[in-house]
């Protein structure tokens, strides 16, 4: 019992410190909102050339999107000492990042999910693609905290680690944008996108499992 109200506690920390610095959590979303906005006015007119090339604008623009935030998720806790009373604590390190992962998704992953329909449209994709992209998002956006989370910690320790941070999680983001950007491309063509939801759903409960843990270990190897 006290563990869970320990993730609580942990979760309305994150929150709390979010909402005071909310200039950082708005720059993802104006990223995202940028991107998806100019990129059409740079392209052909052509309706079909948008139509065929959205669903991977939009899936780019929200992995680009979430890798803004990532610098900051525990680089200001090792900071300040409060990553450290993490390690000490006695409650399992994974657990804790977890809490702190789903965090950073609510408030980074989650409204990128909820405007996305609306770039969707700007772009002239047909309404039949909004249902498997908000699910593919669904999916598909705590995928990309988790591994961003695991490419954040083993950079806590750098200064300005930004572009080694993403040359470590942009590999393992190339899964996740191929089945989420297929999941819409496949509605398009008429084949559905069951398939490619299944393997975004099978990759997500693999790193809801496996990656916290190995999070946790990158942690515990920044303070040896």
């Amino acid at each position: 019992m006290q563990f869970y109200q320990a993730l609580i506690a942990l979760f309305k920390r994150e929150l709390l410190l979010a909402f005071r610095q909310l200039h950082d959590l708005l720059n993802s979303l104006l990223f995202f909102i940028l991107v998806c906005s100019l990129f059409p006015l740079s392209m052909t007119p052509d309706i079909n050339i948008l139509i065929a090339i959205g669903p991977g604008i939009i899936w780019v623009a929200a992995l680009l999107a979430s890798l803004l935030s990532f610098n900051r998720l525990f680089r200001m806790d090792y900071l300040d000492g409060s990553l450290e009373q993490l390690l000490l604590s006695p409650y399992p390190l994974s657990g804790l990042v977890f809490a702190k992962i789903m965090a950073h998704w609510l408030l980074t992953g989650l409204p990128l999910v909820i405007i996305a329909p609306l770039f969707a449209l700007l772009l002239h994709l047909p309404t039949e693609v909004i249902k498997p992209l908000c699910l593919s998002l669904l999916l598909g956006t705590p995928l990309l905290s988790l591994i961003g989370a695991f490419g954040a910690a083993l950079t806590v320790n750098l200064r300005n680690a930004g572009l080694l941070l993403a040359l470590l999680i942009f590999p393992l983001y190339v899964p996740v944008l191929i089945f989420g950007a297929g999941a819409i491309t496949g509605t398009l063509a008429g084949l559905g996108y069951a398939g490619q939801l299944a393997w975004l759903g099978a990759l997500l409960i693999g790193g809801m499992t496996l990656l916290p843990i190995a999070t946790a270990a990158a942690l515990r190897m920044s303070f040896t």
